[in-house]
């Protein structure tokens, strides 16, 4: 099947690829009044009874078909005969400024169609649901984003301009016969002084640390020598010889009172 370029009819090349980015069975066109304003296209009065400024013309189906080439993509918006498919205006989309939507409406647009021989005009266009719309206004920010419209996206320049790429020439960097490579290395001779500076410098250092001092004889480590325990016999023999303290307190327990130094009292009070 041959593929016809959707703006003119015109058969494409074979390795040309098409896609439908959107698509919606009904749309209404119109016949609007040139803008009168900066502030951009009121779309109240196009329809506002009793005397609407638009007139409806026609009711489309309308299609955003992408098409890549070999070195090219495009964008076109297409009104076609929802009943046989024929081709009723096309919009080239390439700049942003060919869809203006109404300041009023989020349902109406103004698109600038080019017919036959370059011929430009701008038609009022309005969707029945007010979710198309909105699917179609993200279409077309996906699409400025490709074709590089849109500031946002990043790119220098619009990607359906060119896609080839400019080759430089290659040089040769091979020795030819008679040359050769002299390489110096530098520092060599440096580095040697460094590492033998730095050597002495150890060496140095190692000598202006104070020697530790000497260790510890083994007599300042002596401890006191301890007297051996008392055998078994002497202790025995010492528990049965009554000790000088027992025997004062057994002298001091046979004395009586009159013997320490006490009396009976006046009245015999301590008999």
């Amino acid at each position: 099947m041959t593929t016809l370029d959707p703006a003119t009819g015109r058969p494409l090349a074979d390795s040309a690829i098409q896609r439908v980015l959107f698509i919606c069975p009904r749309v209404h066109v119109y016949q609007i009044p040139p803008l009168t304003s900066n502030k951009g296209f009121s779309a109240g009065t196009w329809t506002a009874p009793p005397r609407p400024t638009a007139q409806m013309i026609f009711t489309a189906r309308l299609r955003i078909i992408e098409t890549s080439l070999s070195n090219q993509i495009k964008t076109d918006i297409v009104l076609e005969d929802p009943k046989t498919g024929d081709l009723f205006a096309a919009c080239p989309y390439t700049s942003p400024a060919v869809v203006e939507q109404a300041n009023d409406s989020s349902r109406f647009f103004a698109i600038r169609v080019v017919g036959e021989g370059g011929m430009k005009a701008t038609l009022g266009m309005g969707f029945e649901e007010r979710p198309d719309a909105f699917d179609f206004s993200i279409t077309l920010s996906e699409a400025r984003k490709l074709l590089g419209l849109d500031p946002a996206s990043g790119h220098a320049q619009p990607q359906h301009l060119s896609r080839k790429t400019v080759e430089e020439p290659k040089k040769d960097f091979s020795l030819k016969e008679g040359q050769s490579i002299h390489v110096e290395i530098g520092g060599r001779g440096r580095r040697q002084q460094q590492s033998t500076s730095a050597s002495n410098d150890d060496g140095s250092a190692l000598f202006s640390i104070r020697p530790p001092p000497p260790p510890a004889s083994a007599n300042d480590f002596a401890l006191p020598s301890l007297a051996p325990p008392p055998s078994a016999a002497h202790v025995k023999a010492a528990s049965k010889s009554p000790s000088p303290a027992r025997q004062q307190s057994q002298h001091h327990s046979h004395q009586n009172a009159q013997d320490l130094g006490f009396d009976d009292g006046e009245f015999g009070e301590f008999q």
